[in-house]
């Protein structure tokens, strides 16, 4: 069973998205007024949580349990 039913924070999710959707760390900072290690740190916490391997294999665990 799963910790929680959605692991992810609503600022994850709008950068997991955004990274899902092919657009950089410098793209997704721009859009949403962030920082460019801002975002990554919400990545790395993304991936962590999911234990995804990278950007693109937590979009797709995320978009796979309907997170997205």
């Amino acid at each position: 069973m799963e910790r929680r039913a959605r692991p992810l924070t609503d600022r994850e999710r709008q950068i997991l998205q955004r990274a899902g959707d092919g657009r950089s760390s410098t793209e997704i900072a721009n859009e949403l007024h962030l920082s460019e290690g801002t975002v990554r740190n919400y990545l790395s916490e993304a991936i962590a949580k999911l234990g995804a391997s990278n950007r693109v294999d937590a979009a797709r665990i995320a978009r796979t349990k309907g997170w997205l």
